[in-house]
């Protein structure tokens, strides 16, 4: 079941509120073979031109960092695939650790590969694929 987008909102708001009031202390971890780890995409705005900071869950493959573009099963996609895909270069954060990366979406391979790792570790991908009436981008991060 997915909750309500506010409740959603609310949630990661107080996560982005988390990590710049700890200076990165608290809100990102590493991901396990039970859940997704956190990291937060710092992407520029396609419009703006601003630096936009996001928290998305993701898991490792080699040297990359793996995310899915899901925005909770919306319609739409999220505004930060949407800046990554006009502004492929973007920064990571985990932790206090920034890290420079290029962001592009898996080839078809890739996600037939990566894709059941991703509900492995959250299974609520299932659910928003069933009801985003859209193909969900899988999204890879590489170290730049």
């Amino acid at each position: 079941m997915i909750p309500p987008r506010w409740v959603l909102r609310a949630g990661w708001a107080l996560h982005r509120a988390l990590f710049a009031v700890t200076g990165g202390r608290v809100g990102t971890e590493a991901p396990c073979e039970r859940r997704p780890g956190t990291l937060f995409l710092v992407t520029i705005g396609r419009r703006s031109g601003e630096r936009r900071r996001n928290a998305v869950f993701y898991t490792e493959d080699g040297l990359s960092f793996v995310v899915v573009a899901s925005n909770a099963g919306a319609a739409e996609d999220p505004g930060w695939w949407k800046n990554l895909q006009a502004h492929p270069d973007a920064e990571i954060h985990l932790g206090q650790d920034p890290r420079p990366v290029r962001g592009r979406r898996a080839t078809p391979a890739e996600t037939a590969r990566l894709w059941p790792r991703l509900v492995a570790v959250n299974p609520s991908y299932e659910d928003y694929r069933a009801v985003a009436g859209r193909e969900i981008p899988v999204v890879i991060l590489e170290p730049r």
